[in-house]
């Protein structure tokens, strides 16, 4: 087999695959032999794309790399000492080297003014966030990708309000995640209204009197989050107490992974992989589609046994002895699910219904179920995890699971290979080179055309970026129109959101990573609302992330170029950066043309330029201006634009029309309104404005007709084509490929073009 055959010739997937998972250029079976580290059902099931591990293992296991095969770790609590704190800068810069993204609690650290020695007065978190900051920038993960690093604090700390808005500089800790740690007894303040509490902060040798408001502290997380989409909350008393060991006084969770997925202890480590829940739905999008619960419960004890041979393996690749240390006593495993909004679908289920609701419960039952069942016959082969204590079938999410007589059974036999079992993790990277919905996400766009340079540089590449599910429903349905349950995370009401997230975690027994997308006119008060409700739903986290929000660019001031004078000096000298003009202003979409519209201020007044295009070839076939244009040239701008649209239906080119807008003079009364209000649109006279508008719009109709090309059947749904044509300028730059590629999607910013997770 190929990749070209495995991938279904998707060039993305391909570059994916072969720039973050191949080894040495292997062939594409070699890379199934060492990803499965020649385990034959292990092999089959990548094969059939129903399993994968996780980024860190594909990419490291079975190679002469020095890369641990744990994607992340967590350092837990940082001391109060300038010992600890220099020591873990030094951990996680080791830990970085070998690829793992570290997670660390800043709650420990005294304030800022708290005494030191009685003579001096601590400087608080900042300067030490900022150190952390400065090593993640600064080391890269075994020169494959840079640091991963997510800091929390408790919400009560004294300098809380400080670490919550701290991000409001977007230049300040822009290298790290940030999340609060949420107690029940706050979010009870805040529910009651409490305005203020009186805090005492001990430390070694002295303590810190203070007080907080509950209420306005809520409030200022709820701001934050709806500017910038951070921090994320962790909800402790479930994050800390929801687990297998929940009874073992021996494990403490001190805080997380840098996305949330796993709770761990100090220097715990992530050991991942992931099921494509997708592949195993027999007869989708029919009135006899089902999920076949019994083939999986074949495949879990082998994957269970082959993520336990992954962590044997790598207990000598982990930086810190600590590290390999809690991973040969603990043996903490974290199967997750990918492909959940691709399986939905071709049942027939709506993300958020009932149905779904109830399906995605019944299918973590299924799956923890399982999973402990086999690690409980693994630890009859292999072995009970060192620590072992049988405190563990007492924990709640094991009663939740299985019955009195079950449990009972448990106990008698007395045996258990692994102390955790499932974690959703994001999947960014494995899940776009399937082309499948990542982790328990719903979906975030069903299609979109992406031009770029090829990820080894070269010649500029086209990516028609689709989803394989919705061609499977046209050729099995043989219908043109999507059913409403095929839904995208921008049209997802959040309240399902949370009941689907709170369905997976009931059954989870560490954590999920994963983001609710927000639309841009969301208020406060959702933001308000759905916190209260995740934690009222029993979720252990929650990542917010609003369209548009102030998280998606940094604002900066461009210099003035060398020659560009004042405006009193020579009011003939043009500012040669062009004014934005706003894209995607659809004016009609149907099988007979796209039309685009484009306002324009010019010397003498306002232009509103219609354009109509050839749906299939991109070729302008006419344009005019609309009521409302004037100015004193109006008339003749009415001819011009009729002698735009005889060139083209005459066969001219676009090029050669705009080349000949372009080649006329300087308008007294354009440049002068330009150079002195700046408030016109590019150009030197109303001609070159609208040939400057004209090739704007053609840019745009070559994107967006190359995605209804692929995809034809939206094209005659006017109300999803801004969703399935979205300009790449709604992207932020990736820090791996260096192209406009970047979005917030899955619980972690991840790369559209070349599949770069900072989570992964």
């Amino acid at each position: 087999m190929t990749e070209q055959e495995w991938l279904n010739g998707n060039q993305l997937s391909i570059d994916i695959w072969n720039n973050k998972y191949r080894w040495n250029n292997e062939t594409l079976d070699e890379w199934f032999k060492r990803v499965s580290s020649g385990n034959p059902v292990i092999e089959r099931l990548i094969k059939d794309k129903k399993f994968l591990f996780g980024g860190r293992t594909l990419s490291n296991i079975n190679t002469d790399k020095k890369g641990s095969f744990s994607n992340c770790y967590s350092h837990g609590y940082v001391e109060d000492s300038l010992n600890d704190i220099m020591q873990t800068a030094t951990d996680i810069a080791k830990t970085f080297k070998v690829q793992g993204g570290q997670g660390l609690s800043l709650s420990k650290i005294r304030p800022k003014g708290a005494k030191i020695g009685g003579q001096f007065e601590s400087d608080g978190i900042v300067p030490f966030m900022e150190i952390f900051n400065t090593v993640t920038e600064s080391i890269s993960q075994g020169g494959s990708r840079k640091g991963a690093l997510m800091m929390s604090i408790d919400v009560s700390h004294p300098e809380a309000e400080k670490f919550i808005t701290i991000k409001s500089d977007l230049n300040r800790i822009n290298k790290a995640n940030l999340s609060l740690e949420i107690s029940n007894g706050f979010m009870d303040d805040v529910i009651n209204g409490i305005t203020e509490r009186e805090l005492t902060f001990y430390y070694d040798g002295g303590e810190y009197k203070y007080s907080i408001n509950p209420t306005k502290l809520f409030e200022t997380i709820c701001q934050q989050a709806w500017d910038y989409a951070e921090p994320g909350i962790l909800y402790t008393n479930r994050l800390r107490n929801y687990n297998m060991l929940e009874f073992d006084d021996e494990y403490i969770i001190e805080t997380t992974n840098p996305c949330g997925e796993q709770p761990l202890p100090k220097h715990g480590a992530c050991n991942l992989s992931s099921i494509n829940v997708s592949e195993y739905v027999k007869n989708p999008f029919t009135s006899n589609a089902k999920f076949d619960y019994d083939e999986l419960g074949q495949d879990i004890p082998f994957i269970v046994k082959a993520m336990d041979d992954v962590l044997e393996k790598n207990l000598k690749n982990h930086a810190l002895p600590e590290q390999a240390e809690v991973a040969k006593n603990y043996r903490n495993i974290g199967i997750g699910i990918m492909g959940l909004a691709d399986c939905l679908v071709k049942l027939g289920y709506k993300y958020g219904s009932d149905d779904a609701v109830g399906f995605s419960k019944n299918l973590m039952k299924f799956l923890f179920r399982k999973s402990v069942e086999s690690s409980v016959a693994l630890a009859m082969e292999r072995g009970d995890y060192p620590k072992y204590k049988p405190c563990v079938w007492d924990s709640t999410i094991i009663k939740n699971t299985f019955t009195e007589e079950e449990i009972k059974q448990f106990k008698n036999i007395n045996h258990l290979r692994n102390c955790s079992l499932l974690s959703i993790a994001p999947t960014g990277s494995i899940g776009t080179m399937l082309n499948i919905s990542t982790g328990c996400e719903p979906f975030f766009m069903l299609s979109y055309t992406r031009k770029t340079e090829s990820l080894n540089g070269g010649e500029p590449s086209y990516y028609q970026v689709y989803l394989p599910v919705v061609e499977e429903y046209k050729k099995v349905t043989n219908s043109v129109k999507l059913p409403d349950y095929f839904v995208t995370s921008q049209n997802l009401n959040w309240k399902d959101r949370i009941r689907m997230q709170a369905a997976l975690q009931e059954y989870c027994d560490t954590a999920i990573s994963s983001t609710v997308n927000l639309s841009e006119n969301a208020t406060i008060e959702d933001v308000k609302n759905l916190y209260i409700e995740a934690w009222k739903q029993g979720l252990k986290g929650v990542t917010i992330f609003r369209n548009n929000c102030k998280r998606l660019g940094i604002l900066t001031e461009e210099p003035k170029k060398e020659n560009q004078l004042e405006a009193d000096h020579n009011p003939f000298i043009f500012d040669e950066n062009p004014f934005a003009l706003k894209r995607g202003e659809i004016i009609k979409a149907d099988d007979d043309c796209i039309g685009l519209k484009r306002t324009l201020t010019t010397g003498c007044g306002t232009l509103h330029c219609e354009s109509f295009w050839d749906p299939d070839t991109g070729e302008l076939r006419e344009m005019y201006l609309s009521k409302g244009s004037k100015g004193g040239c109006n008339n003749f701008m009415i001819g011009l634009s009729r002698m735009i649209s005889l060139s083209a239906r005459g066969g001219i080119s676009i090029d050669d029309i705009i080349d000949q807008l372009n080649s006329c003079g300087v308008c007294p009364s354009y440049a002068v309104r330009h150079a002195v209000k700046k408030d016109t649109s590019s150009g030197s006279c109303c001609p070159v404005a609208v040939g400057n508008a004209l090739k704007d719009m053609y840019e745009e109709i070559q994107e967006k007709i190359q995605c209804c090309h692929e995809t034809p059947l939206y094209f005659n749904d006017q109300s999803n084509i801004e969703e399935i044509c979205k300009s790449v300028e709604e992207y932020e730059e990736c820090p791996s490929c260096h192209k406009k590629g970047l979005t917030h999607v899955g619980g972690c910013d991840q790369c559209i073009l070349c599949g770069f997770s900072k989570c992964n």
